[in-house]
């Protein structure tokens, strides 16, 4: 038996520090991804539930604080997101340990 905990196998990452780091960037990039599109859902089903209703005051503010609380977890997480796919393929172009 290892000292690995049973919820993860032993790979080559868990002895490659800059693997490990970028499996964490890359669940933060996940949970940014879905916290973002998930605000901006919200404002557009919030902005169609006004349009064909009677838009409130507390639907803007709801509608634009999703629009921007979501752009700021968004965009960060593409651009980490789009670094680490190029780190991959770079891994993978010169022979290293992907995963």
């Amino acid at each position: 038996m290892s000292d690995q905990p049973a919820s993860r196998p032993a790979t080559a990452s868990s002895a490659d520090p800059v693997l490990e780091r970028r499996a964490r960037i890359g669940q933060l990039v996940k949970a940014g991804k879905r916290v973002g599109y998930g605000l901006f859902l919200v404002a557009t089903v919030l902005f169609f539930v006004g349009l064909f209703t009677e838009i409130r005051d507390w639907m803007v503010t709801v509608i634009i604080g999703s629009l921007v609380i979501g752009s700021i977890v968004l965009a960060p997480a593409i651009v980490f997101g789009y670094g680490i796919k190029a780190a991959i393929r770079d891994d993978r172009a010169h022979g290293r340990p992907v995963a």
